[in-house]
């Protein structure tokens, strides 16, 4: 492999742990650009090989926010075993049919949250304790299930969905939606790289470089989310919301 494909994968890698650090969807930028630069490559090879980047990015910025957010651990662990369970089914399905029929229905769900983000300007800005411990649990689960298995099986935009998630469904804050988001996160990356490491499609020459790179993205990008705060991270929430949006909207309608 020519060393400037390396080199671009790593610097796609850095700004992407930086993105996924702070509201989720770094992988709405390295995915593309390993895509493109690895065009002879299966895409399960592909996916496969950026999950180890994507877990060691999201892992240092999860050190991160622990050290400066608290974290319902409760909750955590049940969240954490269903998305790695979901990841590990989503990853496999991966290896065995196209996914293109799903993006049609996120452009749609994407553009409600861009516009219903925009508008409401308190969206995100403190965290509701209206919930009762049932409640939130059923919804931890619902959406541990299917943002796990569409980790897996897509991946892209996932810790921006978690964000969403735990900001509309369990009522956090910003600000602690993204730390608790960074620990789901991880259980849904380790599923799929369980499955893709049994199904041997990880190429490790591609996943080491991009880790290091990716890890040193996280870094940065969680102690600047955890410094400024809420509205730091709710514009930036919109900006990747958008570029996601952008995103799957040339893939759906060529544009």
């Amino acid at each position: 492999m020519e060393p400037y494909v390396i080199i671009l994968l790593c610097l796609a890698a850095f700004f992407a742990g930086f993105v996924d650090a702070i509201v989720g969807g770094g992988g709405l930028i390295q995915t593309p650009v390993a895509m493109i630069l690895l065009p002879n490559l299966a895409v399960a090879s592909v996916i496969g090989s950026l999950k180890v980047p994507s877990f060691s990015g999201t892992a240092l910025a999860a050190r991160q926010y622990l050290k400066n957010v608290e974290i319902n651990w409760k909750l955590l662990s049940v969240m954490a075993a269903v998305a790695f369970v979901s990841a590990f089914l989503g990853s496999n399905l991966l290896t065995l049919v196209h996914n293109d029929f799903m993006k049609p229905l996120l452009l749609i769900v994407l553009s409600v949250i861009a516009v219903y983000t925009f508008i409401k300007k308190d969206f995100g800005a403190h965290q509701i304790k209206a919930y009762s411990s049932k409640k939130q649990l059923l919804f931890a689960v619902v959406m541990s299930v299917f943002i796990g298995f569409y980790d897996g099986f897509i991946g892209p935009g996932t810790g921006s969905f978690l964000v969403l998630g735990f900001v509309t469904l369990l009522g956090f804050d910003f600000l602690h939606a993204s730390a608790n988001a960074k620990m789901v996160n991880l259980a849904t990356n380790f599923g799929s790289i369980f499955l893709f490491v049994l199904k041997g499609k990880i190429i490790w020459t591609i996943a080491v470089p991009m880790s290091v790179c990716n890890a040193c993205g996280g870094w940065l990008g969680a102690k600047l989310a955890i410094k400024k705060g809420n509205q730091f991270i709710r514009v930036f929430f919109l900006i990747v919301v958008i570029g996601t949006l952008i995103r799957f909207g040339y893939d759906v309608f060529g544009f």
